[in-house]
């Protein structure tokens, strides 16, 4: 029997790794409160999920206090959140892991409680998202129409995610990943239902990508283009996102990227929608990886609904180089060796995904338990 395609090595910038079982970023809203600061909890979810020579994406954490948008996020602005995130990569190294920090800026998807002195929640443009969203005493209350950023504001936003890489490595973190997916700031920007702007970030393709390229250059200025890696979810419809016509901007985008050369670039794949699918079919329902992966020429991790199956054929077949699991991570923090041993999946609990304490965090069973 050949060997697995996912257990083969492969080098992903900084990182040397020994399979290609990623952990997705995943927001579950356990940081200590008042001041969101990872703790010896989070420590041990990761480390939990740390193995030797296999990355971890650690889950959004917002750059500047506006940039939250959920309850109990972590942040990556203050000493006190560096500090706490120390633990946490401390552990995973210890365990011979890897581990990025995704850097998050939820824009409009969030509520003027979270908000430095009440205001509004800043975007692109003022257009509120549709339906309910968490305030900070987490509640469900409706979207607020956002304050648009004005031009001059823009600059001060990308100190902040350069700042946000630097403070990601003073914690130890192997590297960064920008979250420009899932319809939170960066998307916003790029999508032309959500940027109406008249001035050099809006109109055009060109002019929405602008700052996801700026913060890119950035990352990689401040860092190192091998300890950085981009988030993207051409297809997705998560927070209201979606363009109409997606292939122009993300061809766009992806080609604009490349250019710029990080570590790393990881598409999410919209739900179920990786059976094959005859022609003619809607964007939406095409794998993001498959689609976009002539444009890229680097590394190339793909998200979203791949079960070990899927995985193994989608890096056999080239279509993507490693693969992240989000929800089948969350309960198997034993997941590399049960699809090294093609052993069954714990299922997950999808009533303590958010907040919470140990429940549903650090007590799923490892394979040795389970049998």
């Amino acid at each position: 029997m050949s060997k697995s395609a996912l257990f083969t090595p492969i080098k992903v910038g900084a990182a040397d790794l020994k399979h290609r079982i990623v952990m997705a970023p995943l927001t579950r809203m356990r940081a200590g409160q008042p001041d969101n600061i990872p703790r010896e909890l989070n420590a041990e979810y990761y480390a939990q999920r740390a193995t030797p020579g296999g990355l971890l994406i650690a889950e959004a954490s917002q750059v500047m206090p506006s940039g939250q948008g959920y309850p109990a996020t972590p942040g990556i602005y203050s000493a006190e959140q560096i500090e706490g995130w120390r633990k946490v990569t401390s552990a995973v190294h210890a365990k011979g892991g890897a581990i990025f920090l995704q850097l998050w800026h939820v824009g409009r998807i969030s509520h003027s409680s979270f908000q430095p002195g009440g205001t509004l929640p800043v975007a692109p443009s003022p257009v509120p998202a549709a339906g309910n969203h968490f305030n900070a005493a987490w509640g469900q209350v409706p979207f607020e129409a956002p304050r648009a950023l004005e031009t001059a504001e823009i600059a001060d936003l990308v100190q902040s995610y350069r700042t946000g890489a630097r403070n990601a490595r003073a914690a130890g973190f192997d590297g960064v990943e920008l979250h420009g997916a899932n319809g939170y700031l960066i998307e916003q920007f790029l999508q032309s239902h959500t940027n109406l702007r008249t001035d050099e970030y809006g109109g055009s393709i060109a002019n929405r990508s602008r700052l996801m390229l700026e913060v890119t250059a950035a990352l990689i200025e401040e860092v190192g283009a091998e300890r950085v890696g981009v988030r993207l979810s051409p297809f997705g419809t998560t927070n209201n996102s979606g363009e109409q016509d997606p292939v122009p901007l993300y061809s766009h985008a992806i080609s604009s990227l490349a250019e710029l050369g990080p570590a790393y670039l990881h598409l999410i794949e919209g739900r179920a929608n990786l059976a094959p699918k005859p022609d003619g079919s809607p964007a939406d329902t095409r794998s993001a990886s498959e689609f976009f992966r002539p444009l890229w020429p680097g590394v190339l991790i793909a998200a979203g609904g791949y079960d070990p199956a899927l995985a193994e054929g989608a890096v056999r077949e080239g279509h993507a180089d490693a693969i992240a699991f989000g929800r089948p991570f969350i309960s198997n923090p034993d997941l590399v060796d049960r699809i090294a041993a093609g052993a069954d999946l714990n299922p997950w609990d999808r009533s303590t995904f958010y907040g919470g304490a140990e429940k549903g965090y650090i007590d799923y069973p490892r394979l040795e338990v389970a049998a």
